[in-house]
């Protein structure tokens, strides 16, 4: 049976950081399952899902530990198991936009949170208004909603809380 490791990788980015884990993990016999990868600033940043049989994740590990210090990255591993799939559980996709101010983010994580609703992916970013130089916010998270909650309350609820920050948003099922 496979076990299944995260690996989460941070440093200074420069070409073919990821060539090299890639390399790394298929040198071991491991399979990359799912990957998230971004450069925040001058910094790269990767976690990373893998599956391999024992004896190929003991060893992935042992060369990561290796491979850390060449790479110039703080590399991170954990043991995992893949995700149980929630069959009464319904996937939305929510955007949000909105002129930058601090707390957004704490602000709609916690309207999910107190609903018990998981946040499955979150992005967010910054950039400046075409016209006006304003600096604007966006987010795009993915949730996974239970099948008690009523959507439509639900959907109705989060664009009231929405136009009460000012906030642009939308909520949707995922395609």
């Amino acid at each position: 049976m496979d076990e299944h490791l995260v690996i989460s990788a941070l440093g200074t980015d420069k070409p073919g950081i990821i060539n090299e884990l890639s390399k790394l993990a298929l040198g071991q016999q491991c399979n990359i399952l799912d990957t998230r990868m971004t450069v925040l600033g001058d910094a790269f940043a990767l976690i990373m899902m893998v599956s391999g049989g024992n004896s190929a994740i003991a060893s992935l590990k042992q060369v990561l530990t290796t491979a850390a210090n060449g790479l110039e990255l703080t590399i991170s591993i954990q043991s995992t198991q893949p995700k149980q799939r929630q069959d009464t559980a319904l996937p939305y996709h929510v955007e949000v936009i909105a002129i930058d101010n601090p707390g957004i983010v704490h602000e709609i994580t916690g309207f999910f949170s107190n609903k018990n609703i998981n946040i499955e992916e979150m992005n967010t970013g910054t950039y400046c208004a075409a016209h006006t130089g304003t600096l604007m916010f966006s987010l795009t998270i993915e949730i996974k909603i239970p099948g008690n909650i009523d959507i439509s309350s639900l959907k109705d609820e989060f664009v009231a809380f929405c136009d009460d920050r000012n906030l642009d948003a939308t909520i949707e099922p995922c395609k």
